[in-house]
């Protein structure tokens, strides 16, 4: 695990070579705040402003919330934000099962529906 929230925070920031007043801007927020999140305080932002954070800094959101997995996104990541609303309970199920499944297991799923996806065509 890499540290505190506030910790991940900063690395985030410093991977994509931002300042605080950098990421502020662009998640409309004040450099002081950002300034807390990644202090010691205990201060830690929402759910939202936590993928508000991934997006900006191109990190991956689990990594950046629990400090689990790796912060590098893959090539063909896509963002939360342009995601549809899963409302189905099956799919949704299935959705959190793969997200907490192991790197090899999300591999092999993927591998398996690319496969099935490509012999349609």
């Amino acid at each position: 695990m890499a540290g505190s929230l506030g910790i991940r925070i900063r690395m985030a920031r410093q991977r994509k070579k931002m300042t605080q007043g950098e990421l502020a801007a662009e998640l409309r927020v004040s450099r002081s705040a950002v300034g807390n999140w990644e202090s010691v305080t205990g201060i830690s932002p929402s759910s939202a402003r936590l993928i508000a954070i991934a997006l900006a800094t191109e990190v991956s959101y689990e990594w950046l919330a629990t400090g689990r997995g790796e912060p590098s996104l893959c090539e063909d990541w896509t963002p939360a934000a342009d995601a549809e609303l899963v409302d189905d309970p099956v799919e949704r199920s299935l959705l959190h099962a793969f997200r907490h499944a192991r790197s090899a297991t999300r591999r092999m799923v993927l591998q398996m529906l690319e496969a099935r996806a490509t012999a349609r065509m």
